[in-house]
């Protein structure tokens, strides 16, 4: 956690961004300013919005009843005799490689909870309350937001850089033109004869 004394209410966050980041990312900017492009190591943020965990719930759900089926029919074809041997050989194979695909998936499944648990903790927010996917479009909101600030203060910086420049052209501008009626005033005063 970046602030572990800090817990964030992902409500409060968005709202947060809208008023402060502008200000914050320029601060940012002079200070850390390699913190600045941190969006481009979230690359995947977008696509994990649209997971949904009940439905890969049901999905493992639906996986492992289709596996038990399989293990029946495997049962039922066994007692079928010799007709039935060739097809529970390859049955026995698949079902070798299948369950060994499912306990995977099964670990794989396992991980994902745990993360999106670990990822609403690292944000001080409990797991029951705040689901992952109120997490990651949390997530994805702030990083949209936070990009948008961010191209909104180079846009100003590169303004006000243009905006020194022509003032700066407009002074250089003045000064020439000073100069220039100077000499004239100068040239004119030495023509009438004023000056000896």
């Amino acid at each position: 956690m970046l602030f572990p004394w800090v817990t964030v209410s992902f409500t409060l966050l968005i709202g947060y961004c809208n008023i402060s980041l502008p200000e914050n990312c320029e601060v940012l900017s002079e200070k850390l300013g390699e913190l600045l492009d941190f969006h481009k190591d979230l690359l995947s943020l977008e696509a994990a919005s649209k997971i949904q965990l009940k439905y890969l719930a049901e999905e493992m759900q639906a996986i492992s009843k289709g596996l038990e089926k399989v293990v029946q029919e495997l049962t039922a074809s066994e007692n079928d005799g010799p007709v039935s041997e060739y097809f529970c050989q390859i049955l026995k194979e698949f079902l070798s490689y299948a369950e060994a695909e499912v306990r995977s998936l099964a670990q794989l499944y396992a991980n994902v909870g745990r993360n999106a648990d670990a990822l609403a903790l690292y944000f001080g927010e409990d797991p029951a309350r705040c689901p992952f996917e109120q997490v990651v479009s949390t997530l994805l909101n702030f990083v949209r937001l936070f990009v948008k600030a961010h191209e909104e203060n180079c846009k100003q910086i590169e303004l006000e850089k243009k905006r020194a420049e022509k003032e700066a052209e407009n002074e250089k501008l003045k000064i020439a033109a000073a100069k220039k009626e100077s000499e004239q005033m100068i040239r004119t005063t030495i023509k009438s004869g004023d000056i000896k």
